[in-house]
């Protein structure tokens, strides 16, 4: 693959980075879409997604710090490198927290903003990884299969070698994620319920690619890489999230006649 797509006079467009830049445009399209849709404030929606930008970019990269911090307690000039190493967990996490404050500071039903959101950031990580499969960044281990990937001129990724092709498995796991949740949207009346099976299944299926990763830069917890060892929790999370809205749901609403209203 090719990162660096086209120069312009002094400019250069790569391609990890225009794919963010779609990736953010798209998703912050479609929440606002779906926003007027269910009658929230839209017109807020795009100061929510600048707070969850920044909380993300700020949360993926102190994630990666951390994953790093051995070598960086060797070499603090690595900290002065903020163009790379940035953990997706990280970023999530933030994110999420930074679009609680967000809601709090409006006085907005953060569950409600929750699950407009999280469809949008799926739909926005399936642009991002085909932002890596350009750059060869986040590659898979060296394959023998049939299906795999060479790449011939890449910074990251070893050249000339066939790799289990992880990063456009992740782009079509994240599309397929986002069609799941704006169909799981548009059936559950759970509040809360949309978000927390986006963090199921993007866990799931995290916790499965990383044992197909071969890039090393990602940090351990024992037998686990760091991603995998968040997946754990995240999924968990995102399970109870579900049950709990589900409940609350049934709980404020005795005269539900038709159990498959919710979504479980």
């Amino acid at each position: 693959m090719k990162n660096e797509l086209f120069t312009i006079g002094p400019v250069t467009v790569y391609g990890y980075g225009l794919m963010i830049a779609i990736g953010i445009i798209a998703a912050y399209t479609v929440a606002e879409y779906r926003g007027k849709k269910q009658g929230l404030q839209h017109e807020l929606i795009f100061n929510l997604t600048i707070w969850c930008l920044i909380g993300g970019i700020l949360g993926a990269k102190l994630l990666y710090y951390l994953t790093q911090l051995k070598a960086i307690i060797a070499d603090p000039s690595l900290l002065l490198d903020v163009s790379q190493g940035f953990v997706v967990y990280g970023g999530i996490i933030f994110g999420i927290l930074a679009g609680f404050l967000f809601t709090k500071k409006h006085k907005l039903n953060f569950l409600t903003y929750f699950d407009l959101v999280m469809p949008s950031i799926a739909l926005a990580q399936g642009f991002g990884r085909l932002g890596c499969l350009l750059a060869g960044c986040c590659y898979g281990e060296k394959t023998n299969s049939f299906f795999h990937i060479i790449f011939t001129d890449s910074k990251y990724a070893p050249n000339n070698i066939s790799l289990i092709p992880t990063q456009p498995l992740s782009s079509a796991f994240d599309f397929l994620n986002f069609f799941i949740l704006i169909w799981i949207a548009k059936h559950t009346k759970a509040h809360g319920q949309v978000a927390g099976f986006y963090l199921t299944f993007y866990s799931a299926g995290r916790f499965i690619i990383e044992f197909f990763r071969g890039d090393l830069e990602r940090g351990e917890i024992g037998i686990l890489s760091t991603s995998q060892f968040i997946s754990i929790f995240t999924f968990l999370i995102g399970i109870g999230i579900v049950i709990l809205c589900g409940l609350r749901h049934r709980k404020n609403t005795p005269e539900l006649k038709n159990d498959d209203d919710i979504v479980y």
